[in-house]
């Protein structure tokens, strides 16, 4: 695993072409987020401003004004695509519904609730671009987390038995910010809650994981969906569950066509 220090850059334009597909797209579950979605899209905006880029929400039955918000914004923001679950599903399913619907190979994402700065993507996709050839993941981890004791205190506990059963050594595997490839996702087993896992998973298909420090807010509107002791539960029974997809990984094998 790979730690270089992060230098805030500016996604860099690219020629414009005339293909109208975009280069990159920012999926971005929510739920109950009124009031963090706008200020979130327009730094998203003003990090790839003069790219080609799709925006896509991912509303998972919000109950407050987070539709709103977003129709409102559409009218104006042409790169703005809003996806609503039928019922709530989870940010996993969430995550996932907006990879699917995605028209760009490379994938960002974020968190709603606007504690992850958009302008750490530039940094996590030129690390993306910097370690190629193959699959690559540039997954962001929280060096100045602005959250509560109990959070923090979870989240090492959990780190520290992730380190232990699955040997995964990512400072930070619930941090939302990354950039991926989308067939590197697509090569992931999806089970809820495997956004939390997605480092362990994807160096499982073989590719390259480069861990990025990144940025983090204190939450200024909304309330978190995530209790601390629930997470805990769950978080174990998910590493158990990883624990034996990982055990169980193919082989990397080359395949040859020929060709009569």
């Amino acid at each position: 695993m790979k730690s270089p220090k992060a230098t805030r850059r500016k996604a860099s334009a690219r020629p414009k072409t005339q293909q109208s597909s975009p280069e990159i797209s920012i999926v971005v579950p929510v739920l109950n987020e009124e009031g963090n979605i706008t200020p979130l899209v327009e730094g998203i905006r003003e990090t790839f401003s003069g790219r080609a880029i799709e925006i896509i929400y991912v509303n998972d039955c919000s109950t407050d004004g987070s539709a709103d918000e977003l129709a409102s914004l559409q009218q104006r923001i042409d790169c703005l695509r809003v996806l609503t679950h039928s019922e709530r599903a989870g940010q996993s399913q969430a995550l996932r519904s907006g990879i699917m619907a995605a028209r760009a190979p490379l994938i960002a994402t974020l968190d709603g609730d606007g504690q992850n700065p958009p302008g750490d993507l530039a940094d996590l996709e030129a690390a993306v671009h910097d370690h190629r050839p193959g699959l690559v993941m540039a997954a962001g981890f929280r060096a100045k987390r602005q959250d509560g004791f109990s959070k923090r205190y979870a989240s090492i506990f959990a780190r520290k038995v992730r380190r232990l059963i699955l040997q995964d050594n990512h400072p930070d595997t619930g941090c939302a910010t990354k950039v991926f490839d989308r067939e590197l996702y697509l090569r992931l087993p999806y089970f809820n809650h495997m956004h939390r896992f997605m480092a362990p998973l994807a160096r499982r298909e073989g590719a390259t994981v480069v861990a990025m420090p990144v940025s983090h807010a204190a939450r200024t509107m909304g309330q978190s969906k995530y209790r601390t002791l629930d997470r805990l539960m769950v978080g174990i029974s998910d590493i158990i569950g990883v624990m034996w997809l990982i055990r169980r990984k193919p082989k990397q094998l080359e395949v040859t066509e020929h060709h009569g």
